[in-house]
C-alpha cells in the first residue's frame, strides 16, 4: 500500500465539501485534471469519441466514489486509476470478439529486445525541429501506432510526468514491468524518428509534445 499522500490544503477542503453534499464543487476539484483524464483514456482506446466516454463515466464514478478516498495516494492518481480501469473494460469488450485483451501476450512482449538499428548515429535532436509540423505529425502518428500497454506506460511517465510508483499504481503491474516498458516504448518511438533527423530521441522532448486531441 502506497504512503499517505497529502494533498493541497484547498484540494482537501473540496473533497470534504463534495462529500459533505456540496457536489457543484465537483468540477471544480477534477477540472485540473481534465486533460489528464482524457489522455490517459486515449492511449488505451486510441479513439477521441471512446475516450470522451470513458472520462465522463471515470468522473462519475470517482463522484460517487469520493466518499470512499482515504489519500493512500494522491488524488490525481486515484482519478487517473479509475480511469484506466474504466478505458481497459471498454478496450476488452471491444476486442471481446477476438478473446483479447491488454495484457494478453505481454509475456513475449515485454521479454522480446527493441535494438534501435541506427542507435550509434543518434545525437539531440534541436529543439527548433521539435516545433515543426512535420516532426509533430511524425511524433503523433508514432506514437498511436505503439501497442497500449507501451503506450499507456509512455503517456503516463513522460507526458503526464506520473513518476514510476505512481504509475505502477495506476496501471496495476510492478515498478520493473513500468520501466520494462517504459524503456521499450521509448526505444520504439525513437527507433521512428531518428532517421532523418540529427538527433538524439529524449523522454524530455516528449514531454514537451502533446498528441494533437489534448
Amino acid at each position: 500500500m502506497a504512503e499517505n499522500v497529502p494533498e493541497s490544503p484547498a484540494q482537501e477542503e473540496l473533497i470534504r465539501e463534495v462529500c459533505r453534499g456540496q457536489t457543484e464543487l465537483f468540477y471544480e476539484l477534477i477540472r485540473p485534471f481534465e486533460r489528464t483524464v482524457f489522455a490517459a483514456a486515449y492511449s488505451i482506446l486510441n479513439d477521441v469519441a471512446e475516450a470522451e466516454d470513458v472520462a465522463q463515466e471515470a468522473f462519475l464514478k470517482a463522484l460517487k466514489g469520493l466518499p470512499s478516498f482515504r489519500g493512500e495516494s494522491k488524488f490525481r492518481t486515484w482519478l487517473i486509476q479509475i480511469t484506466v480501469n474504466e478505458a481497459r473494460q471498454r478496450f476488452r469488450r471491444r476486442r471481446a470478439h477476438l478473446h483479447e485483451s491488454l495484457d494478453e501476450g505481454s509475456g513475449s512482449e515485454d521479454g522480446g529486445d527493441c535494438i534501435p538499428r541506427d542507435l550509434a548515429d543518434w545525437r539531440e535532436i534541436p529543439s527548433e525541429a521539435l516545433a515543426r509540423k512535420e516532426l509533430g505529425k511524425r511524433i503523433e502518428q508514432t506514437l498511436l501506432s505503439l501497442k497500449p500497454i507501451y503506450r499507456e506506460v509512455l503517456i503516463l511517465r513522460d507526458m503526464e510526468r506520473f513518476n514510476t510508483e505512481e504509475t505502477s499504481q495506476i496501471l496495476g503491474i510492478s515498478k520493473d514491468l513500468v520501466k520494462t516498458r517504459l524503456l521499450r516504448a521509448r526505444l520504439q518511438m525513437r527507433e521512428a524518428l531518428a532517421p532523418g533527423y540529427d538527433g538524439n530521441w529524449t523522454a524530455e522532448m516528449m514531454g514537451n509534445r502533446r498528441v494533437r486531441p489534448w
